[in-house]
């Protein structure tokens, strides 16, 4: 009966220490377990272009979205894409935006500068009425969205 006794306290003990380090070990698991997240992120963006939808490249250019790096170290977005829900696609090509700055991707034609990025097309490509535009990293990560008409949210 002594051995069934003592197995008894070594196995309570066993429980009790694995209860504890579970306690302990929970939340820093937890915290790993969290989608990881950038201090890269979807600014602002002018869907609908003011004035007439003309399809000129003044007006497609009046279209575009806002990425803001609110951190103060640089990020660089080589092979980043911003989509819209139908599938179109712009992907950054050896581009770093600065920390504590903001880039603008505008829809038409123009000339690359730090501040302003063009994706070279001639149709828009953010729908006026509701439409979803999805940043996502290099490796197809997601980094942030923002929704706009009958599904307005931000996941």
């Amino acid at each position: 009966m002594a051995v069934s006794k003592t197995a008894r306290r070594l196995t309570a003990a066993a429980l009790t220490t694995s209860a504890i380090t579970a306690a302990i070990a929970a939340p820093a698991s937890a915290a790993d377990h969290r989608p990881h997240r950038t201090n890269v992120e979807i600014s602002r963006v002018q869907y609908d272009s003011p004035g007439r939808d003309d399809r000129s490249n003044r007006s497609l250019n009046q279209e575009w979205v806002e990425i803001t790096n609110n951190t103060r170290r640089s990020v660089n977005l080589d092979g980043w894409t911003l989509a819209d829900e139908d599938g179109h696609t712009y992907t950054f090509n050896h581009y770093r935006l600065d920390g504590r700055a903001t880039v603008r991707i505008h829809t038409g034609i123009g000339r690359d500068t730090h501040t302003d990025l063009f994706q070279d097309r001639r149709a828009y490509v953010w729908d006026n009425n509701s439409d979803t535009a999805t940043l996502r990293n290099d490796r197809n990560r997601f980094v942030d969205n923002t929704s706009w008409g009958r599904h307005h949210f931000r996941r």
